[in-house]
């Protein structure tokens, strides 16, 4: 395959990553440690997914990653949600990166559509 930088998908997941970091470093305190664990850790596996996709060797393999990169966003949404519902993230911020993990998703859809039906594999002999 080729270099993953290149996808505008990962470079807007990339980005993604790095507000949620600095989203996270501002949720204080003990009681929420696993929700800052959870929110950097589900937005970090976005863009990991998509590059380590990127080096399979098909696009069924790719496709595969990518779909985890989309569940993982989906997690980062929910994480996001129960965030701002408990106003440990400002709403303003919240909301951005929300809109971004939206983005990143529709983006992944499309990748995703764009590589054809999912088929399943023939069993080997």
């Amino acid at each position: 395959m080729s270099d993953f930088r290149k996808l505008k998908v990962w470079r807007k997941a990339f980005a993604l990553a790095l507000t949620t970091h600095r989203l996270a470093q501002g949720v204080r305190g003990a009681a929420y440690f696993s929700l800052r664990s959870q929110l950097v850790r589900a937005a970090m596996s976005i863009p990991a997914n998509i590059a380590e996709g990127r080096e399979q060797n098909s696009e069924r393999g790719f496709a595969r990653f990518l779909r985890h990169a989309l569940a993982s966003a989906a997690e980062l949404e929910n994480h996001y949600l129960i965030a701002r519902g408990m106003g440990v993230i400002p709403r303003a911020g919240c909301d951005s990166a929300i809109s971004q993990t939206i983005e990143v998703k529709k983006m992944l859809h499309g990748l995703i559509n764009s590589l054809g039906p999912d088929r399943p594999q023939a069993p080997s002999p």
